[in-house]
């Protein structure tokens, strides 16, 4: 045996291997030498590439032991490390930097006290570290680790092979585990785990050589060369609104950065060594973080009540209340008692931070974070521009979406963590709780209503107007950071709602009052294996939202305690500079802005007049580009607001539970063996990531099912057949069960609705093609430009449920890319010539052109003089692939629309039975348990269409059609049938538009 002042090297049996994989299965870990709180196993890793891929020969075998390096994971008790000296098993070659450094090599680091290892004298003892060969190295473990960009290695390398003595009595009793990818694939002899075996052959070699997979065969044979690209790098801002932002904080290096896990702190965090040091690592970290009073803001409540906006507004309330009514007799007292109605607003609203109680934060949620989530994961490339954007001396707006209640601390914790500057945190007045309120503000919370109209007497309160705004432009004059919730509330169906841009139109208004030179928009996505919350089931099932109170926090803090939510990762996109994103509204041609009513009544009812169309497009003329012009306003705001929603949509990464939920739901819905499942969970994964989007999760494919099903607990059932003593996996069907895996299924919703769209529109027209006559044509043969405008009235209508596309995007093009998408996935496949000369339109198509209106065509004239957009484009027809396989991935597409579509079309059944005026309340809680109904007859196909989400968005989109007009009738909304869709025919002409796209 060979060693030296902390260092081991040692050759592991695959003995050890099949131990330590036992071990990390069952998430726990056997007790620590000399005290302290065992590390835990840890199953995923934020390595380069996704769980599972190895690419290139097997590295050279050996493990290196190394005593204090390596990329470790942090333990669970908060950083305490055992008295006895440790060991870490790690790869030869590891080039490791220290624990949570930089490490280029996917290490499986496990803990082991020198003497217990000494003791065992088992091990074949190497003299030194052998050399790795390049192909050895691969992604970082989680959290710690480089490569998840642009640099790295292009996939997870397995594990070095042992081929010498194996452990026969090698004693863990004192081990504590704290392992990153555990890969025991090689371990084809070993009996310590062979039930419910069933590694994919790719996940080894790089290869698929087992059943081609839907996911696989239908769109990956043409990226086949791609599937050793490196993980994407998300967040970048739009190159057409902000070109000069996008060259700005971003560089060639960034990418390749990596992932670290936040809450992994160790004393290589802090400036101190040592026994006492690691015991104390959580307070040395916290208490060396950077945090002044003198970084935020002061004398707000004075600034703000001195201005003269507030002044304005306070004489003019005062005017109100007193009975002289004149602005030259106003009573004083009046006066004084606005102001002390204004200061008590402010006392409400404006913030105390103290970088005191930051700390002791910081210090308490290392605790809470490691004791109920795996790891928080964010890029370290992502943070290193948010630090350079710091240095501009400009305000920062964080925008994240908005999933749970952590979000609001877990934004402020990372950013604490690196030394940046916290942000005020507007939260809804709902959280204004006795004790709580005091925390929030003490941390940079401050409270605003929900709805800023609120008065008793029904009208708008412009001195609460006035006081926040002031605040706001108060807070950027002092280059103050904000975070702002543009959903407004958590979401209750795992989609990102729809903008609710109030406080961002201060912004917009202050950087035009030249409070500030400029403002960086920062979008964040935020993805959880599992919310905190759980699910958000009574809501879904129609129950009143419970008002937050101190029992109820205390209370999930301690039923948190006692679980794990798995792993969170966090993605700060590139910021922008928001002054020249409005010049850029400014100085491009902007589309006519239209409605739903002005985009569908069209197709739908095409004999009616046309005249809200003209409407609309006078409303467009580009000679209003003014921001005193109302209508150019409200656009740019909703344009911004739609960046960055999207924006911070698309770079929310993917989890394990999300994937696996969607399989199972719209794949495998009446239950798939294990086997299969890890081998279509392996092809998804590679099919998001081939679209760019990220994933949350990395390591072998069979223990991330594993993991994400335990996680989705009493909504999935396990059962073991006799065939080959395989388990077999089914969702349970239970109403709160599917709701619940229809909340998680929908976080990968936004990876493939765009191709959704298109599948569903392939059906509608396919449909009516054979409704209508072929007239002697194939009926597979069908006319790209009809499927896109098919498409795009398709996405109009989802238009609730998720932004398809930039509102700087053309509709019609973003859906012509997907559709040529499909051509090179051989989905679709161009005519021959012939058949393109021998097909012409029937009357009823040709006809069918007309329905939407010249406004909305996808090319414009300046494209149809010198583009790609020809005349072979507008004639291309097209056929569908009738291969097993890409039918399947049809369908698996078709699916992932179906709870929507079907929501959206019992909603449009029942209409048929709207009779009176009704609020708009009462009309949805009818609705409600008309679908649930319809569940618990099991008439509907999916039983997630009764969600109390869709039900809403339904309606919100029959409003915007114009189906319904609504009216106020003391402070509340009564619904009736416009003069349009009085006639029976015109219901079942909306209910027909609606149902030529369900896939029965």
């Amino acid at each position: 045996m060979y060693v030296v002042p902390g260092y081991l090297y040692v050759r592991v049996g695959g003995a050890l291997r099949a131990a330590l994989r036992g071990l990390c299965l069952l998430g726990g870990a056997p007790a620590v030498a000399g005290g302290g709180s065992p590390d835990r196993a840890v199953l995923t890793y934020s390595g380069n590439r996704a769980l599972g891929e190895r690419r290139g020969p097997r590295p050279a075998s050996g493990l290196a032991v190394a005593g204090g390096e390596g990329c470790l994971k942090g333990p669970a008790g908060g950083g305490e490390a055992p008295a006895a000296p440790r060991v870490s098993l790690r790869p030869t070659g590891c080039v490791c930097k220290g624990e949570g450094a930089v490490c280029e090599c996917l290490c499986v680091c496990v803990r082991v006290p020198v003497q217990a290892a000494m003791a065992t004298g088992a091990p074949e003892v190497a003299s030194g570290p052998a050399p790795a060969p390049p192909s050895s190295r691969s992604g970082p473990a989680c959290g710690s680790g480089s490569g998840s960009g642009g640099g790295g290695s292009s996939g997870a390398g397995s594990l070095p092979r042992a081929h010498g003595s194996k452990f026969n009595s090698f004693v863990m009793d004192e081990a504590a585990l704290s392992l990153g990818t555990i890969d025991v694939s090689y371990l084809s002899t070993s009996t310590e785990y062979s039930v419910g075996r069933c590694k994919h052959p790719s996940e080894e070699w790089g290869e698929c050589n087992s059943r081609p997979t839907v996911f696989r065969s239908a769109t990956l044979k043409w990226k086949e060369t791609l599937l050793s690209r490196k993980r994407p790098f998300v967040g970048r801002c739009c190159y057409v609104c902000t070109p000069q932002s996008r060259d700005k904080l971003f560089n060639a290096s960034i990418p390749s950065l990596g992932l670290r896990n936040v809450i992994y702190i160790n004393e290589t965090h802090t400036r101190y060594r040592g026994w006492l040091a690691r015991r104390l690592c959580y307070v040395l970290f916290v208490q060396e973080r950077d945090v002044h009073k003198g970084m935020f803001a002061k004398n707000l409540t004075e600034n703000v009540l001195n201005s003269g906006r507030v002044q304005k507004a306070i004489v003019e309330e005062a005017t109100e209340t007193s009975a002289s009514g004149s602005f030259a007799q106003v009573d004083p007292k009046a006066i004084s008692r606005v102001k002390k109605k204004a200061r008590r607003i402010l006392q409400e609203m404006v913030a105390t931070v103290s970088p005191a109680l930051i700390r002791l934060t910081g210090w308490v949620l290392l605790k809470l974070f490691n004791s109920f989530f795996w790891n928080v994961q964010i890029h370290k490339g992502q943070l290193e521009m948010v630090k350079a954007a710091t240095e501009m001396n400009l305000p920062l707006i964080f925008l994240p979406v908005h999933k749970s209640h952590i979000d609001y601390l877990l934004l402020t914790f990372i950013l604490f963590c690196h030394n940046i500057k916290a942000p005020y945190i507007a939260a809804g007045n709902n959280l204004s709780i006795p004790i709580f309120s005091t925390l929030i503000r003490n941390l940079g919370g401050f409270f605003i209503r929900r709805k800023l109209d609120e008065n008793t007497n029904g009208r708008k309160d412009a001195l609460y107007r006035a006081l926040l705004y002031v605040h706001i432009e108060e807070l950027l004059r002092q280059q103050q950071f904000l975070e702002i919730f543009l959903e407004g509330t958590r979401s209750r169906s795992g989609k990102t709602s729809n903008a609710r841009a109030g406080l961002l139109s201060v912004v917009v208004d202050a950087l035009f009052a030249n409070a500030t030179p400029d403002v960086l928009i920062i979008p964040v996505g935020i993805s959880y294996d599992r919310i905190i919350e759980g699910h958000y089931n009574s809501e879904q099932l129609g129950k009143p939202k419970k008002n937050e109170s101190l029992w109820s926090i205390a209370r999930g803090v301690f039923r948190m305690l006692r679980k794990n939510y798995g792993c969170v990762r966090v993605d700060f996109a590139q910021p922008f500079s928001l002054k020249e994103f409005v010049d850029s509204q400014h100085q491009k041609p902007a589309p006519a802005s239209l409605s739903l009513e002005q985009a569908l009544l069209p197709t739908l009812l095409p004999s009616r007049p046309n005249d809200v169309m003209e409407e609309g497009t006078e409303a467009a003329l580009p000679n209003s580009k003014d921001i005193s012009n109302e209508h150019f306003r409200r656009q740019l705001i909703a344009n911004l607001a739609e960046h960055i929603l999207f924006t911070a949509n698309k770079s929310c990464a993917v989890m394990s539970t999300h994937i696996v939920a969607c399989l199972l739901l719209y794949r495998h819905r009446q239950g798939i063996d294990l086997s299969k499942l890890v081998e279509d969970f392996f092809s998804m994964k590679e099919e998001v990531l081939a679209r760019d989007f990220d994933l949350g999760f990395s390591g072998n494919s069979e223990d991330v099912v594993m993991h994400a099903i335990h996680l989705l607990g009493n909504c999935v059932t396990i059962t073991n057949t006799s065939r080959n003593n395989e388990f077999f996996i089914t969702p349970s069907t239970t109403i709160p069960a599917v709701f619940e895996l229809n909340f998680y299924s929908n976080g990968v919703l936004h990876v493939f609705i765009n191709e959704a769209i298109i599948a569903c529109s392939l059906h509608a027209v396919q449909s009516k093609r054979l409704r209508n006559g072929i007239n002697g044509t194939s009926p597979n043969m069908i006319s790209q430009e009809q499927l896109i405008r098919k498409a795009a009235s398709l996405c109009y209508l989802l238009s609730n449920e998720g932004p398809v596309s930039l509102p700087c995007q053309m509709l019609y093009q973003v859906c012509h890319e997907v559709v040529e998408r499909f051509i090179q996935y051989g989905i679709l496949l161009v005519a021959e010539q012939d058949d393109q000369e021998d097909i012409s339109p029937s009357l009823t198509e040709q006809q069918w052109d007309k329905k939407l209106p010249e406004p909305l065509s996808w090319r414009s004239d300046e494209e149809d003089e010198d583009s790609d957009f020809g005349e072979e484009q507008r004639d291309c027809y097209l056929k569908v692939s009738q291969s097993q396989e890409h039918q399947q991935y049809i369908t698996f597409l078709q699916r992932l629309l179906g709870p929507l579509l079907e929501a959206y079309s019992s909603a449009a059944a029942f209409i048929h039975n709207f009779s009176s005026p009704v609020s708009e309340r009462e009309y949805l809680q009818k609705l409600h348990k008309y679908l649930i109904s319809r569940t618990e007859k099991n008439v509907a196909m999916y039983a997630e269409s009764a969600t109390y989400c869709l039900v809403k968005n339904a309606v919100k989109v029959f409003k915007d059609m114009g189906v319904f007009k609504e009216t106020k009738q003391r402070r509340e909304t009564v619904l009736e049938l416009s003069s349009t869709f009085l006639p029976q025919h015109s219901r079942q002409k909306l209910l027909e538009f609606i149902l030529s796209f369900v896939v029965l």
